[in-house]
Parts: C-alpha cells; structure tokens; sequence
C-alpha cells in the first residue's frame, strides 16, 4: 500500500484529539497531510493528538505549515466558519474536511432531556452541515475541489432504542452526505461517509473496559470483535484520496458486518 497518498494535502479533522477522531488525524498525517486537529475543551489530549501526528509524520508536517491545534464549537455556525478560516490561513488552503466531533447519550423516546437531545444534534448533525458550508464555500473559491468525509455510524440504518437523539443524528448525517454530494458532484467536490459499528473509544466507555460487558457486544458483532480506531482510520484515508476519485455520496459501513443483521445468519424466517 502506498503511504504517500495524501502527500502535500491540507485536512482537518473536528473531534481530532482522542478516539476515531485522533486515529485519523495519525493516519492522514503518516500518509503525508498536514493536518489541523479541532478539539473543545480537551486541551491535554489533543496536545497528545498533535504530538501524534507529528511521530507519524515522516517529514514532521511541510516545513513551517506544520501540524496545528483548533478549538471551535462546531454546533455554532460562526465557531465552525471559524474555525475553517483558521485552516486555510495557517494552511494556505484546505483540501480535506473530516467531520468526526460527536457526543451521545441516553435519550429515551418517553423521557429524553429536550436540552440533551438539541445538544446531541447540534453537535452531531448541525456541526457537520457548518463546517461542510464553510469549506465548501472555500473548495468553490478556488480550483481543484475538495472532500468531505463525515462520521456517520452503523445506526445510520440501524435503530438505536433509548438512544434517539444519537439515531436521529446518524441518520440524518447520512442524508446530509448523500445531499451535499449530489448537489456538488459536478464542482469538483466529494462527500462520503465512513460508518463505523462498535469501536474500542471514549465513548463506549460503558463497557469496553469491563470484560464481561465487552463480551456482551463482540457476541453480536458478526465478526465477533470491536474494532480499535486506527482499525477505522485507513477507511477515511482511502475515502480522502485520489484512488476515489470516482467516489461520492456513499457510507461504507466499517462495523464486522453489523449491517449485516447477524440475526439472519441462522435461518429462523423461511
């Protein structure tokens, strides 16, 4: 596999600091980009993604346009136009926009927290649909394009009960891909989604630290194992190169066959 796909490209990655996020940002910059890490208020970490980035790195960024640290909250649309214009002005451009920031909790059909569910969203759906205007508007503004690639997940088609805020977001961030990728296909500009299934990160940390509930998971994983992030990382590096260039609006599913319906392994229903 060539490691220099991404060699001379500009990216950023929200949500960089810990987490599939990190895992990208590591995996872009091993493969030659620079890259901006977008973070909020996790400062130490993504000090720790960015020093990541540049052990990756072979050649430790392009001289002084060096890996960079971005704090913006990307549920607000003026933090996310921001936070793009820093991009570009410490870059000089800006070739690859990953929208990975993504937060969940529980929030019961009966019972959810309105204030949960709106924040959930916010950051989840609305941030991407930010931060894909502001650089698409600067993809349009000069030649060659650009790609977007979001973070959806596996309950982009499959429900998640109890938790219908994160439901409503992936779902909707599968639209949002589809949409955008339609809409600008003739301009130059790709829009893909990657999809992971159960991923060892911070956010399953209700049980990717306790064996017994690890278990619990893997045994409905028709590959019978969670996927580390760097195990997801290479799918967004393919997705931000030129081998898919004739690549846009689709979600590959990076999830040991949850997309599947493992149930249906066993024929019960004929």
């Amino acid at each position: 596999m060539r490691m220099d796909r991404l060699k001379g490209r500009f990216a950023l990655v929200t949500g960089g600091s810990r987490g599939i996020g990190r895992a990208v940002a590591e995996r872009f910059a091993a493969e030659g980009a620079t890259v901006a890490i977008n973070h909020l208020r996790d400062a130490p970490e993504a000090e720790a993604a960015l020093e990541g980035c540049r052990h990756a790195s072979t050649d430790g960024g392009h001289g002084d346009r060096s890996h960079r640290i971005i704090e913006a909250d990307v549920s607000a649309a003026s933090e996310a136009d921001r936070m793009v214009a820093e991009a570009v002005e410490m870059f000089g451009r800006l070739d690859v926009l990953v929208n990975n920031a993504g937060i969940q909790a529980e929030t019961p059909g009966d019972a959810y927290d309105p204030a949960v569910l709106e924040r959930i969203i916010a950051v989840n759906l609305l941030g991407a649909a930010h931060a894909a205007r502001a650089a698409i508007r600067h993809f349009l503004s000069r030649p060659g394009g650009g790609a977007i690639i979001n973070t959806s997940s596996a309950h982009e088609v499959i429900p998640k009960p109890g938790y219908l805020a994160y439901s409503i977001s992936k779902g909707g961030l599968g639209n949002l891909t589809r949409t955008l990728a339609l809409e600008y296909a003739d301009r130059g500009i790709r829009v893909n989604a990657v999809g992971p299934g159960a991923t060892l990160t911070s956010l399953n940390d209700s049980w990717r630290n306790d064996p017994a509930r690890l278990a619990g998971v893997e045994r409905h994983i028709p590959m019978r194992y969670a996927a580390s992030p760097e195990a997801i990382a290479p799918v967004f590096a393919f997705l931000a190169s030129d081998e898919a260039a004739y690549v846009t609006g689709q979600t590959i599913f990076a999830d040991g066959g949850l997309t599947l319906y493992g149930d249906f392994k066993e024929n019960w229903a004929s």
